[in-house]
């Protein structure tokens, strides 16, 4: 909505945004001023107004308008931009507002940002389906080849059909089953992993997913970071303060005011006189404490921050602040669109200069002793992202001095203040250490020097063409040859271990991209310090483009690089991918990392499902604001985290963790084993369903391809539930190596991206084994044959049974004591059950002699050549774990 009044003096408010762009700094709002001049708040009412403003879309750092006022004698024109409107979706923090309602509920930016979800299917399941059709098309081959060897003799349709149902245990079913239950243990063990306490896994589909991600999506503010700033290094030029020398600081803030009411006590006009003729003469070289004091009133001043006092007790919030004089620091807070600003105005309020009252024309500070400075602001000029620096003139009222500070990035400064030695230095230090820096710098006007500047400044803003580049201009006539008096460095305070889980993930082969809303140096400074971009690596930032021609030049210096990460901001990639989307995506995926800034939550998904369609591997997604849920959803595999910012991203998410450097552990254990089991589950059910279909094959063709089944009732259901079920799910259980082996050497990670545990050949093989033990099995029971076909079943069913637990043994790598217990159990119920299944088995053979020697052999045969194997492989080319195990 345009906002048209509030109750706020200044005529300005703040809202909170967290939810639309996961930021959670406040952002300064302005009024229309031709609605906030109105004397009384029903006066709106009598007005005739009317406003035009542009058709809904999806960018929410925009908006353009214009407010017309009809019933004035010229009519008013106003011309509405971004800092006019209120957003759906965010929290109105000072005062109260009343504006008139543009979009609405399909048209708010929020709303068109969000996408809808998608039911999630995991690799796994996909590459299973296509083993089970294939396994689907050998049953009907099969049958199709008995029938013809038959020879088609009389209704051969009806033959095919029976061999169909004869042979329909290849097609798994219990596969489904098995690896649902499996998920749903993989889930109760991540959840109940004391290591990673509070995770909770909200999809039950996808858990092997996380052992094969290639490309791991972050969210920066709140995933990697605290987002809370601590101000940590002033420096001078020749003396640098950190945060055990604070202290110093404060002496000379002190010492500097302790001296200046004297002088100020006895004339003003006294006192004027020498400092003017300071400012001409610069050969004098001030003092140290000078110097502090300079930089500490400098950075007090420079910044766009209000400090707000909650009311107490009945008194409205009018009444309170203008009687309320003494401004008590106990319930102040500082307001402002940016955290850095307000972490600087909190440390300058530590060593003793404190701002106490902020409005639209002044500012007043206040000295360690107590007395109160009056500074009237005479301009500002914001920040903005092409200009990289902010500014403000100010004049003090005491001595009616006029000063031009000006703070910003060192790219943008360091042009524009005098020629000095270190600055460049300092600035790399300190970025290395992870610091934002900001380079503070000040200029002293006269009167004259102001008023021309002022007249041409108001001119340049009335302009109808090129107004900001006719702006621009005559704001950097003035910054020319300005005193430099500081650097500063504010450290966003990252996450508990985030960079050795970066670490980790990236010595794991996972691709890392950081797309964020913040602004580039911070998202670079923030990549830097995190090491997502090692510190060997350069960093190749993206200029802005516009155009297509632009695109392609960039695009061509960019793939000059070797092995260096890239840095992109929103816009610049959304002209990338409209005209070179395919390139682009080559070289990107080429980067070590990709850091993209200034994302809108759309443009976030957008990124995602580029990956997905471009590359077809796995893109894992980790946030944690409401910006975050597009993204997440999108992703094959997304993880919320559960932070400052509510948890709009936990619940959307798959996976919803407390802290970022759970993930590491997350996917190189959990991802990692859930994937392994799985694979190897699957590939055995498929196996015993594939060795029985094996045996009913030999069967029928040496009975003159008779379609008459090998098992009756209950022995064929058994097979596959009572006597086989527990082993072969207790393959779940299996691990490879330690956990901590794991999480030491993320290079196993690296080798589950081949998706080697299940692949056609693994498949090829498994099948080779089923058929080589069905057919030894069946064709070892008829060599071994008694008179009677009852003693067929007997041993052939006994030996598979005995095959099948001995296989689950030898697939098995490290025992757990329920699957000793499971293979006994099974065991134990199949001779308990042998004495009710009479009809099919005879109990007194059972007792024999020859019985036992025959079931033996035949297990052996069927079994002993495969651990044969399985040892000499182990032997000659050991898994790449197994170096670490012993």
């Amino acid at each position: 909505m345009v906002f048209l009044r509030t109750s706020e003096k200044a005529g300005s408010c703040f809202i909170r945004t967290d939810q639309l762009d996961g930021e959670t700094d406040w952002k300064l709002k302005v009024a229309v001023s031709c609605t906030q001049r109105l004397p009384a708040l029903g006066d709106l009412f009598s007005i005739s107004a009317y406003v035009y403003a542009q058709k809904p879309q999806l960018d929410i750092h925009s908006f353009e308008g214009t407010f017309t006022r009809e019933d004035s004698d010229p009519p008013i024109h106003e011309s509405l931009s971004i800092e006019n409107t209120l957003w759906a979706s965010t929290v109105v923090a000072s005062g109260t507002v009343i504006g008139v309602v543009i979009y609405t509920g399909k048209e708010t930016r929020s709303v068109m940002n969000t996408s809808n979800p998608k039911n999630k299917v995991g690799l796994l399941d996909l590459e299973l389906n296509q083993l089970t059709k294939a396994l689907f098309l050998a049953l009907v081959a099969l049958s199709v080849v008995m029938v013809t060897l038959q020879g088609f003799v009389g209704p051969w349709y009806r033959n095919l059909f029976r061999f169909l149902l004869l042979f329909s245990y290849i097609i798994p079913i219990s596969l489904r089953v098995n690896l649902d239950m499996g998920k749903a243990a993989y889930g109760w063990m991540i959840m109940k992993d004391e290591n990673i306490p509070g995770t909770v896994v909200r999809t039950s589909t996808i858990p092997e997913e996380l052992g094969r991600l290639v490309y791991l999506l972050t969210d920066k503010t709140g995933t990697l970071t605290q987002n809370e700033m601590v101000f940590k290094r002033l420096h001078l030029g020749t003396v640098s303060y950190g945060t055990d020398t604070m202290d110093e600081i404060q002496n000379h803030v002190r010492n500097s005011y302790s001296q200046t009411p004297s002088q100020a006590g006895g004339n003003s006009t006294s006192s004027t006189p020498p400092r003017k003729s300071q400012s001409s003469a610069p050969k004098v070289r001030k003092s140290v404490s000078s110097r502090v004091h300079e930089a500490v009133k400098a950075i007090a001043l420079c910044h766009n921050v209000t400090p707000v006092y909650e009311a107490r007790g009945a008194a409205t919030e009018t009444e309170f602040a203008e009687a309320d004089q003494d401004f008590s620091d106990d319930n102040r807070t500082y307001q402002a669109s940016s955290p850095d600003e307000v972490a600087l105005v909190q440390w300058t309020e530590s060593v003793g200069l404190t701002l106490v009252n902020r409005d639209l024309t002044s500012m007043q500070l206040r000295t360690p002793s107590g007395q109160i400075l009056t500074y009237c602001i005479l301009q500002t000029f914001p920040f903005t992202s092409e200009s990289k620096r902010m500014g403000v003139i100010v004049r003090d009222e005491s001595t009616a001095e006029i000063t031009f500070y000006m703070k910003g990035a060192d790219v943008a400064m360091s042009t524009i203040v005098q020629y000095n030695d270190w600055l460049e230095e300092e600035c790399g230090n300190m970025a290395r250490e992870g610091l934002r820096t900001l380079v503070v710098a000040k200029r002293a006007l006269t009167e004259e020097q102001y008023q021309d500047f002022e007249s041409r400044y108001s001119q340049a803003k009335l302009s109808l063409h090129d107004r900001a580049l006719k702006v621009a201009a005559v704001v950097e006539s003035l910054e020319r040859e300005m005193e430099l008096l500081c650097l500063t460095g504010v450290e966003d305070q990252l996450q508990a271990d985030v960079r050795p889980t970066l670490e980790m993930l990236r010595n794991a082969g996972i691709k890392i991209w950081m797309l964020t809303g913040d602004k580039l140096e911070t998202a670079t400074c923030i990549a830097k310090s995190s090491h997502l971009v090692s510190r060997t690596q350069d960093t190749h930032v993206f200029r802005p483009v516009t155009s297509r021609g632009e695109a392609h030049l960039e695009l061509n210096a960019f793939r000059r690089k070797h092995d260096c990460a890239l840095v992109i901001s929103g816009d610049s990639l959304e002209v990338c991918l409209k005209y070179y989307e395919h390139e682009f995506v080559e070289l990107a995926c080429q980067c070590p990392a990709v850091v993209c800034c200034r994302c809108a939550p759309t443009q976030k998904a957008q990124i995602v499902r580029l990956l997905q369609e471009r590359t077809g591997k796995l893109t894992c997604a980790v946030g944690d604001g409401g910006n975050d849920v597009s993204m997440i959803q999108e992703s094959d595999c997304g993880v919320g985290v559960e932070g400052k910012e509510g948890k709009q991203a936990s619940l959307a998410a798959d996976f919803s963790i407390t802290q970022f450097k759970h993930l590491g552990r997350l996917l190189m254990v959990h991802g990692r084993n859930s994937y392994k089991r799985s694979a190897a589950l699957s590939q055995f059910v498929i196996h015993r369903s594939l060795c029985i279909s094996t045996m009913q094959a030999v069967f029928s063709s040496v009975f003159y391809f008779a379609s008459v089944p090998l098992y009756q009732g209950f022995l064929i259901i058994g097979y596959s539930t009572i006597y086989t079920m527990f082993p072969v799910f207790s393959l779940v259980l299996d691990k490879d190596v330690k956990s901590e082996v794991a999480m030491l050497y993320p290079e196993l990670y690296k080798d589950l991206l081949k998706g080697r545990p299940l692949s056609y050949k693994t498949f090829l093989i498994w099948v080779l084994i089923s058929i080589y033990q069905g057919s030894t099995i069946m064709y070892g029971a008829l060599l071994l044959f008694e008179s009677e076909f009852v003693h067929i079943v007997a041993i052939s069913f006994t030996s598979l049974i005995l095959t099948e637990l001995l296989m689950v043994a030898l697939t098995i790598q490290t025992w757990h004591w329920l699957m000793t217990v499971a293979e006994l159990l099974s065991l134990a119920c199949y001779i308990a059950s042998l004495v009710f299944l009479h009809e099919f088995i005879d109990v007194y053979f059972i007792a024999t002699l020859s019985f036992l020697w025959k079931v033996s052999v035949i297990t052996l045969v069927s079994c002993l050549p495969l651990y044969v194997l399985k040892y000499l492989r182990r032997r000659f080319s050991p898994p790449s774990y197994s170096k670490l195990t012993s």
